[in-house]
Order: C-alpha cells, then sequence, then structure tokens
C-alpha cells in the first residue's frame, strides 16, 4: 500500500508508514464481527448475515451513524489469515453470508483473505456492503470473490455530495464503481428468500434532500433497471447536536412517503421500503472486538 490511489480519494499515502485519508494503514483492524439481523430480509434470512466490521473510512460523512469505527478509533489488528478464520467461525455458526460492511479501503487485504478462506471451505454467499464510493479497477480483484453487492448511493447532487461527504465526485465515483458490480453480480438469484448472487443499492433518505433522492431512483430504474434492487432507507438518525442544515432532525413521514410514491410511479418493484421504526440509534450494533 505504500503510494495509495485504490479508492476515488487516491490521498497517495504511504500506508506502509503513514494512515491514509481512510485513517488506516496496511493492517488491517476490525471492530466486530457477529451475527447481524438488521440488513434487508433477503440479507438477514433467520439465522442473521456473517457482519464483519472493519475500522476507518474514506468519505467520512458529517452525519456517519457509526462514526465510532469510522473515524478509526476502534478496532483490532488481524492478520490475513486470521480474517479468513473469523469468516469460517461465522460460517459455522450458521450464518447465511459473510458480510463484509465498510471494507473498500481495504480491498486487496481482504481479497486475500477470502481467497484462502475459499480454499479452506468457504462456501457461503460473501457480501460486499460499502459506501460506493471506490474504485472500479479495485473492484475487479473481487471477480469470483464476492457474490452480492450491496452499496450505498448516497447522492446524485455533487453539492451534497461535498458539503456532506467532501466527496464533489461522489456521483461519478460510486456510478463507475456500481456499474463494475453489475456486469460482474447484475441480475439477482434467490435461494429460500435469501439472495445469493446481485445487487443491492442502498439509498438513505436524508431529511430536507427529497429531490435528490428522486434524482437518485430515477438515476438508478433508468439505467439498471430491474438488475438491481433498490433499498430506500428511512432510517436516518441525527448522531451530533451541530449537524448542517436539516440533518439534525429525523426524518418525516411525508418525506419518506415522498420518495416512496416517487419509486412506485417510477414502476421499481424490485426493493425495500423501511418502517419509521428503523430510525433509532438501538439499530446501530454494539462494537465490540470481543466478538472476533
Amino acid at each position: 500500500m505504500a503510494g495509495c490511489f485504490s479508492c476515488p480519494r487516491r490521498c497517495g499515502a504511504d500506508r506502509q508508514r503513514e494512515k491514509g485519508f481512510c485513517g488506516e494503514d496496511d493492517a488491517v483492524r476490525v471492530t466486530r464481527a457477529a451475527p447481524h439481523y438488521w440488513e434487508e430480509p433477503c440479507i438477514s434470512g433467520t439465522r442473521g448475515s456473517g457482519a464483519v466490521f472493519f475500522a476507518g473510512c474514506n468519505l467520512k460523512c458529517v452525519f456517519c451513524q457509526n462514526a465510532a469505527i469510522s473515524r478509526g478509533r476502534y478496532g483490532k489488528e488481524v492478520s490475513a489469515d486470521e480474517l479468513a478464520d473469523i469468516f469460517l467461525r461465522l460460517q459455522g455458526e450458521g450464518v447465511h453470508n459473510i458480510n463484509l460492511v465498510t471494507p473498500t479501503h481495504f480491498t486487496r487485504a481482504v481479497a486475500v483473505s477470502l481467497e484462502r478462506a475459499k480454499t479452506r471451505g468457504l462456501s457461503i454467499p460473501v457480501v460486499w456492503n460499502s459506501s460506493g464510493y471506490e474504485s472500479a479497477e479495485e473492484l475487479r480483484r473481487l471477480s469470483g470473490l464476492v457474490d452480492v453487492y450491496m452499496p450505498d448511493y448516497k447522492y446524485r447532487d455533487t453539492a451534497l455530495a461535498r458539503r456532506y461527504s467532501g466527496a464533489a465526485d461522489y456521483p461519478a465515483a460510486a456510478e463507475a464503481a456500481l456499474d463494475e458490480m453489475v456486469l460482474q453480480r447484475g441480475g439477482a438469484r434467490f435461494e429460500g428468500g435469501l439472495m445469493t448472487s446481485g445487487v443491492i443499492v442502498r439509498h438513505l433518505v436524508l431529511p430536507g434532500c427529497t429531490e435528490d433522492s428522486k434524482s437518485v431512483l430515477n438515476f438508478l430504474h433508468r439505467r439498471y433497471g430491474d438488475a438491481v434492487y433498490i433499498s430506500i432507507m428511512r432510517q436516518y438518525t441525527p448522531m451530533r447536536a451541530d449537524l448542517p442544515d436539516s440533518l439534525g432532525r429525523r426524518l418525516t413521514d411525508e418525506e419518506y412517503a415522498a420518495v416512496t410514491d416517487f419509486a412506485e410511479k417510477l414502476g421499481i418493484t424490485n426493493g425495500y421500503v423501511q418502517e419509521a421504526e428503523a430510525a433509532d440509534a438501538s439499530f446501530i450494533p454494539p462494537f465490540d472486538v470481543a466478538t472476533l
């Protein structure tokens, strides 16, 4: 990772000696590894998704709900073989899949661990659960290793992307990444109600940003149609008192309805919506390295 250009930030950090924009050096750090029951139904199922949360993040949204780990203040360093052990241990506990949460800045290392785990018997689907802000070139390293891509698509408005995530290029980068994901895994497959291959694009509706949400849905449906599932999320929870604009409040029922009604008018049928109860901090898992 000397001279890191592996994500759209292209910060150029020598991660063998220093931390990149993501807040991490080249040592993989994990903050939690345990069954997780609050993903989309086709991912969590009845036995849970084997969620492995990684420390750090290359996006750092101002409203981040996992700031305890995305800001790199928490986590345990693991080797490639130890990470493979975690995957296999979760499989042995009966989870439906391995769910890699915010792994983008560790793509190359995670790919090595997946290869080792698969040679040792990892057979359940692997889910890549990311912010969507990643390099299409790096994603090609995951071809044949990842079964389900589950990226966010946060914004179409570059001004919002700049203001809330410091990344005006987010829409263009996420589009290129999503194109690669759909090329690899477009067209979902299910077994027993669980997605075993495919792409689920998540969009978190932000308070005061419904017009951008409509733009996101319009883009996704027109570009990919039924090749992707779209999850329209209403779980936004203000985590700080000093958030800008409307981000200091919860999403209203009227705002969420405006977005879901628009999705229906577009003809989006492959997807998910959320109940209001999802907008609660209790749905954020406790980060505990004792689960490793």
